[in-house]
């Protein structure tokens, strides 16, 4: 039972679908992006609107409406999270969906972007109902995900228990286990040592490689941290225990504020045991809004979109801006922020260590070989820093800011596999892009993500691996050579 539905009637400027377009629009232009590539990644592949009908503990039947959209597979399976939420709609799953096609391309993991989502409030539903929704949404999508088609993986108000849901409903239609299907699951049942963290971890590790760049240090580093949910609670308790200074943490219905830093340790373990942050004594109560423009070296929003806007962006006052959250700035803001000098880490780099890691526990599912947590926290810090890299060089080569940058060097990576595999677009003059130039640059380290467990010994596998390892030199060579001769011929006007 599958419709299309026309894009609701929003302001344009907290639409988060108009702010990731405009934002498009700007990399394509300076992209010189051929016009034909501009209108294929402009908008998703698909788009789909579900109806849910669910029985009710009381016995009334319900019907929920729920969203799939699929931007991009041109790089790989579509990957993405489904979210429960009363204020779910088409343009947002839309603009999350294209987030997540430039947030893998990023970080060079092998996805394309994809999200969901279904209207609902989970916080007045039983487990019961929520279990029945899911089953019935992922059956009205089962012919459209899979392990090579579209990943989905937790977002807000999502869990493991959901993903475990998923994949058991998924299993059933398809007669036998399929662990890969989604990610974000629990470890028992092919989840990944270090997902539940990932995010907050990534986030943690590109601030440590913004205050080098800044010349700070984690002690003198201020953090303040809008939400307290997965990615806020672990991003503020992982820098509270590398040393940095958390010192406001705001939650939906109020803030806490303690100047000499808030002990996230006894934060954490009073929220376990009452089920919030109100009410904790070793910091004072604050107006959640006014955190988001109180002094401080590093801001994290980490809730939910649209919290840095045209209305508070000039009282901001922070150095670094690191976006935990998808879409927690409004492009209005964006030029506000450049002006005003603040490092901007964006969303599509910032969050990015939850798709990395998913994008780990989708490899371990298809190895049938899981990895110790110690290595996916190793590779996912490698992963961060290399893509943190090619984003503030990208920035420094074009003269642009960091979110522009990493939206060019995003949308020039899918371009360029479209290009390579379909062939339509080629070069007819001697113009070339800005674009043609970086990949010289980065064309004697063009590769995936090294991400492999170790093998046996003596095994077959490590005879194999040590010829890949004879020829790696050889083979990066090679790609180089590709790289250079594909900038030479098939550059876009």
């Amino acid at each position: 039972m599958t419709t299309l539905t026309a894009p609701p009637n929003i302001d344009k400027e907290s639409n988060p679908w108009e702010s990731q377009r405009a934002r498009f629009d700007l990399a394509a232009q300076k992209l010189n992006l051929d016009d034909g590539l501009w209108r294929v990644l402009r908008y998703p592949n698909r788009e789909l609107t579900v109806y849910i009908p669910v029985q009710m503990d009381d016995g009334h039947l319900e019907v929920f409406t729920g969203f799939r959209v699929q931007h991009s597979i041109a790089r790989g399976p579509a990957k993405g999270g489904i979210r429960y939420a009363p204020d779910v709609t088409l343009d947002e799953v839309r603009a999350l969906a294209s987030w997540m096609t430039w947030k893998c391309a990023v970080v060079n993991i092998p996805f394309g972007g994809a999200k969901g989502g279904v209207i609902c409030d989970p916080h007045k539903m039983s487990m019961g109902e929520i279990e029945r929704m899911t089953r019935r949404y992922t059956s009205e999508l089962i012919e459209f995900i899979g392990p090579e088609k579209d990943v989905p993986a937790p977002d807000v108000n999502t869990n493991e228990q959901i993903m475990a849901w998923m994949m058991d409903t998924y299993s059933m239609h398809m007669r036998q286990t399929v662990t890969a299907v989604v990610t974000g699951k629990p470890i028992n049942i092919g989840g990944s040592r270090g997902r539940r963290e990932a995010t907050g971890r990534g986030v943690m590790v590109v601030c440590d490689e913004a205050i080098k760049k800044l010349g700070l240090s984690r002690e003198s580093s201020r953090v303040i941290v809008q939400g307290f949910g997965n990615v806020g609670s672990n991003a503020a308790h992982l820098m509270h225990q590398a040393g940095y200074k958390v010192v406001g943490i705001a939650e939906v219905g109020g803030g806490l504020y303690n100047k000499n830093g808030i002990d996230l340790n006894k934060l954490v373990e009073f929220r376990q045991k009452n089920g919030t942050v109100h009410g904790f004594t070793e910091a004072e109560k604050y107006d959640p809004a006014e955190l988001l423009t109180t002094d401080c070296e590093i801001l994290i929003p980490a809730a939910t979109e649209n919290v840095i806007t045209s209305r508070n962006v000039d009282r901001v006052k922070c150095r670094i801006l690191a976006e935990g959250a998808n879409g927690p700035t409004t492009s209005a803001a964006d030029d506000v922020l450049t002006d005003k000098g603040v490092f901007v880490i964006p969303d599509i780099l910032a969050n990015a260590g939850g798709v990395t890691t998913s994008y780990f526990e989708w490899v371990q599912d298809r190895q049938g070989y899981f990895w110790k947590e110690s290595v996916v926290n190793e590779q996912l810090e490698e992963i961060m820093i290399s893509s943190f890299g090619d984003v503030v060089r990208y920035a420094e080569t074009h003269h642009v800011n960091n979110r522009i940058a990493a939206y060019m060097l995003a949308i020039d990576r899918v371009a360029y596999t479209i290009r390579q595999t379909r062939h339509q677009y080629r070069h007819e003059g001697p113009t070339q892009s800005p674009a043609w130039h970086w990949r010289r640059l980065l064309a004697e380290d063009y590769r995936w993500p090294a991400v492999s467990h170790q093998a046996r010994p003596g095994s077959q596998e490590d005879h194999f691996q040590s010829h890949v390892r004879q020829d790696q030199g050889s083979d990066h060579r090679q790609a180089a050579e590709d790289e250079r001769h594909h900038a030479e011929v098939v550059e876009p006007d």
